[in-house]
């Protein structure tokens, strides 16, 4: 039996016996033959949308009332749009750009509470605070922050004017006071080696003419003292520190936090002055007083100590005998508790405390006893 062949033997003379082969297609063929393909497809479309167009009014009804597997056409969901509902195209919805105005459409019945607030024709109160418009004449409301930069200077003239008010500020540069030359006898020369060239900041805060150089020559005499220190070492009080006519001050910003109070500054020999000759009489005296201060608090911590070590002897001698009462084993003061025998205290050496008052502690249980000095 022999195999067919995978493919047909081509085709000789012998199986055509009419010797006659169809010709190729030529281009005018199959244009032809396209033109007649769309002219039919054509005609086939005209034809389906004309009995669409005869079946819809029977298919524009219920879903109930549509045949299986029938679906509605698009024109009878748009034909009939009942009243009741939220549409947002107008009657002449089918012009291109058709809509409705927004006064025209009505909130849904859930959203008849909200209300839409135009701010286009609300007025700001600014919370019943008075503003610029209010009163256009006080002054007050037109501070700014200082340091913050205005809107209509570039940056290069923000830092000139920056630079211009510290020079203000320090009398230096353009605004160093003038000197006379016909009236030499009005010039404030320095204190002490008789310049010129004074501190005209320390002149106005302090009334103390004085020269840089000798201001770092004689740090004993001008230099400056906080508050704090002029408070504690010379034993001045917060009313006298704030009396700008008894004792001036210059205001620094704080070096430790920029938000804090600003730091006040006094003149040593002023401060000196004043506590040496108006206040205590002398250096001497005011050494006195503050050995006399310093004697009270030592005094006011040793009685507090004292006062505390007897409390606790107090406690421990309430709780041993509370424990002696239920038989816990409990005895005298000083007694070992738990073992039934008599704890012996084994000292160590005497160390001075922060108060200067020596104290001695047991090594076994760490009682502290105060060593008494005869």
């Amino acid at each position: 039996m022999t195999e067919r062949p995978p493919t047909p033997p081509p085709q000789t003379a012998a199986s055509n016996p009419s010797g006659s082969s169809r010709p190729p297609l030529t281009p005018e063929r199959v244009r032809t033959i396209e033109i007649n393909r769309l002219n039919a497809k054509a005609l086939r479309d005209q034809r389906e949308a004309e009995a669409r167009k005869q079946d819809a009014p029977s298919l524009n009804r219920t879903p109930g009332n549509l045949a299986a597997g029938q679906k509605r056409p698009y024109s009878a969901t748009t034909s009939n749009v009942p009243s009741t509902l939220r549409d947002g195209r107008s009657a002449d919805s089918a012009k291109p750009g058709g809509f409705r105005p927004l006064d025209d459409i009505q909130p849904a019945r859930n959203f008849t509470k909200f209300v839409e607030y135009d701010f286009s024709k609300m007025t700001d109160t600014k919370g019943g605070f008075l503003t610029v418009e209010d009163d256009p004449h006080n002054k007050a409301l037109y501070a700014k922050n200082a340091d913050e930069k205005p809107a209509h200077m570039t940056m290069k003239e923000w830092e000139r004017h920056q630079l211009l008010r510290s020079l203000r500020e320090q009398k230096a540069g353009p605004f160093e006071p003038g000197l006379s030359v016909l009236k030499k006898e009005e010039n404030k020369v320095c204190r002490e080696c008789g310049s010129l060239e004074i501190d005209w900041k320390w002149e106005d805060v302090f009334g103390c003419a004085v020269c840089n150089a000798c201001k770092e020559k004689l740090p004993e005499k001008y230099s400056l003292l906080t508050k704090t220190e002029a408070r504690e070492d010379y034993l001045l009080t917060d009313p006298e520190l704030k009396d700008e006519e008894l004792l001036p001050h210059l205001e620094r910003p704080n070096p430790h936090k920029s938000t804090w109070n600003n730091m006040m500054l006094y003149l040593r020999y002023q401060v000196e002055e004043y506590a040496f000759e108006k206040k205590w009489g002398s250096a001497e005296k005011l050494d006195e007083e503050f050995e006399k201060r310093e004697g009270e608090k030592k005094r006011r911590k040793e009685d507090k100590f004292k006062s505390k070590l007897e409390e606790l002897k107090k406690k421990t001698r309430v709780e041993a005998y509370r424990r002696n009462r239920r038989g816990d084993g409990g005895g005298e003061f000083g007694d070992e508790v738990g073992r039934g025998g008599k704890h012996t205290h084994v000292w160590g050496r005497p160390v001075n405390n922060e108060e200067g008052v020596g104290l001695k502690t047991c090594v076994e249980c760490g009682m502290e006893v105060e060593e008494l000095e005869f």
